[in-house]
């Protein structure tokens, strides 16, 4: 996948996750960053049980995408928790 292809898939994937996790996104940048590792993470966890990781730009790698975002969103909130 080219590097655009990645941002666009950490985009989608990282907006999505967000508004899955916390209802309101934690920022286009962190969105895209968080999505791209989560896109890396679930790719992992897929293969790990058998299953093929991210492909390139299409349905199926942007739901592995999400599924990471998620996982690194739970993860992230659990170190980063913001006190009110």
């Amino acid at each position: 996948m080219s590097f655009l292809a990645w941002i666009i898939l950490g985009l989608i994937a990282g907006f999505i996750g967000s508004k899955i996790v916390n209802k309101r996104g934690e920022g286009i940048l962190l969105d895209i960053i968080l999505g791209i590792v989560g896109a890396v993470v679930g790719g992992w966890l897929f293969s790990l049980f058998g299953a093929q990781g991210v492909s390139g730009l299409n349905l199926y790698s942007i739901i592995v995408a999400i599924i990471g975002a998620i996982v690194v969103l739970v993860v992230y909130h659990a170190l980063f928790r913001r006190r009110a």
